[in-house]
């Protein structure tokens, strides 16, 4: 059965009017990746990443620190992350999305997980997709990075923490309101593992972070 290795961009840049840029912190976060990447002896399958830019950068940095720079990355829209700031605004009616995230940062936690409830019950309206179209170009993706895999390969995957946990909760049978308390629960660059065979996939890790856990880099860890 092939190992899919599936993680989350690093660290974006919460709280500015482009949020989809990694910060600095978070390309340190993608090199330490890749150096345990890289520890482990992965020489991967096939790259995926979805077609934002955190996402492709991570994959990038990752497969530049592993030695792997012309690794082709494939790219597919269907492990990009959910829009969050027409989830919100639709939720709140608010006009400046960044500025309700710099301003109170637990407001708009507050706000944000009230908004991804009333996404998940189709209780939102005008909005970019509906909770199931997520769940279900999320798995179309999935199976595509698993198709053609043998029992030794090992797929390396870069995607978003709400993506992540909407697929890991379709896996274990959760329901909506446990992807939502999982991805507010995910870290920059951590990653599952799930185990990709005839029958499906399984999940056989979750949230890992072994890249994080050197003392002097503990205090770098994040979840925005």
């Amino acid at each position: 059965m092939a190992l899919i290795i599936l993680a989350r961009h690093a660290q974006a840049s919460f709280g500015s009017a482009d949020y989809d840029r990694l910060s600095e912190l978070g390309q340190r976060q993608s090199r330490w990746l890749g150096e345990y990447l890289a520890g482990r002896g992965i020489r991967p399958h096939s790259v995926h990443a979805g077609t934002l830019a955190r996402q492709r950068d991570t994959a990038r940095l990752v497969l530049e620190t592993m030695g792997m720079a012309d690794t082709p990355v494939q790219t597919h829209a269907g492990l990009n992350e959910y829009h969050a700031e027409p989830l919100v605004r639709a939720h709140m009616g608010v006009e400046d999305y960044a500025a309700l995230q710099r301003a109170d940062y637990r407001k708009y936690w507050q706000s944000f997980r009230e908004a991804m409830v009333a996404w998940s019950e189709d209780r939102l309206s005008d909005v970019p997709e509906t909770w199931g179209q997520f769940g279900s170009r999320m798995r179309e993706a999935l199976d595509q990075a698993a198709a053609g895999t043998s029992r030794d390969d090992v797929v390396l995957v870069f995607s978003s923490g709400g993506a992540i946990c909407r697929a890991v909760a379709e896996l274990l049978g959760a329901p909506a309101s446990t992807a939502i308390e999982l991805n507010l629960q995910f870290r920059n660059t951590a990653f599952c593992e799930l185990i990709a065979g005839r029958s499906g996939m399984r999940l056989l890790s979750f949230n890992s972070l072994p890249h994080m856990e050197h003392p002097e880099r503990r205090a770098h860890i994040t979840a925005a």
